[in-house]
């Protein structure tokens, strides 16, 4: 594979975590219309997961050993039962909107968290201006809210949303410096199949168990969930994983700067909400964010993608195949 087919990978995995990330608040909506929220993740995961894994090992990939499965069991608690667990939870009470704003605070989570722990790297300015950017411009599209907006605002959900960016951050980093597979899709697998699991353990421990009633599930509920599987999941988190592995943590959390743009638009095109002047200042607030943090160049914390050793990894892993 050649320098320039690997940077349209990147440009791919990106368009992957900005535009199908930026939907999976509206499918998760759906989805929690007639079904519970921890089942439906952790089936969503585990089916995803066990795919993944099939297909990467059918095409060759070697069996994972068994000391590769506890730091997949510690991801897929950090990211997917914690992280995508408390996104999913709050949705139950908070709008689609209101919660990719609160994910945007994930990226200041992980460059603090990547600071502050042993051997971390303090930030540079540009990066720091660029999240500070990015959180203020992701505000703009909601500030200042309006008195039924701020009646209804349930403050559990928002703890809930916070604490999944906590994990979902502590979790990116982990997985950085976790012994895992060689291949990048047996180890996305295994992490699908433990969060999944520990989800649907979550269901069973809130008694969704014993309420579900597939029987009057929506027909739009199991689109939904199918789009999550294939788009969330297989897509989504997969480039996710990869541009972990190939560009900075800085870099990859950007998508949570632009999924609250890609929300209002859908609340535009589905709903028929309108988008004012004060929205578009926000778009461009955070676009340029988005700008000042991938094109940093100049300091060693942004120079992953360069090496050698990254890029060679990245070249021979590729993308997801389901894309």
């Amino acid at each position: 594979m050649t320098l320039n087919a690997f940077k349209w990978k990147l440009v791919g995995a990106f368009a992957a975590l900005y535009l199908i990330w930026g939907s999976t608040y509206l499918a998760i909506r759906f989805a929690l219309e007639t079904l519970p929220p921890f089942t439906m993740a952790g089936a969503r995961f585990v089916v995803a997961g066990m795919m993944l894994y099939g297909w990467a090992r059918r095409r060759g990939a070697a069996s994972p050993a068994p000391r590769h499965w506890p730091p997949a069991l510690l991801i897929g608690a950090l990211l997917l039962l914690l992280g995508n667990g408390g996104v999913v939870w709050a949705e139950q009470s908070l709008s689609s909107g209101m919660t990719a704003l609160l994910i945007a605070t994930e990226p200041l989570f992980l460059v603090l968290l990547d600071w502050l722990r042993p051997g971390g790297r303090r930030p540079s300015w540009t990066v720091a201006a660029g999240l500070i950017l990015g959180f203020f411009g992701t505000s703009l599209l909601f500030a200042p809210w309006s008195p039924p907006r701020m009646s209804a605002f349930n403050w559990l959900g928002a703890a809930s949303v916070l604490l999944a960016s906590i994990a979902w951050a502590a979790g990116s980093l982990y997985a950085l410096r976790a012994e895992q597979p060689s291949s990048q899709f047996v180890s996305t697998g295994m992490q699908m199949i433990c969060g999944g699991v520990w989800l649907l353990l979550a269901g069973l421990l809130a008694g969704e168990w014993k309420a579900i009633n597939l029987a009057h599930a929506s027909l739009r509920s199991w689109i939904a969930v199918l789009y999550l599987l294939v788009f969330g999941s297989l897509i989504g988190f997969t480039a996710y994983v990869w541009l972990l592995r190939v560009t900075t943590p800085a870099r990859a959390s950007t998508y949570a700067y632009v999924n609250p743009v890609v929300a209002v638009f859908l609340g535009w095109l589905l709903a028929g909400e309108v988008v004012t002047a004060r929205m578009l200042l926000a778009m461009g607030v955070i676009i340029a964010a988005v700008v000042l943090i991938i094109s940093r160049q100049g300091d060693a914390a942004t120079q992953t993608l360069l090496q050698p050793e990254a890029l060679q990894e990245g070249i021979e892993d590729g993308l997801c195949a389901s894309k």
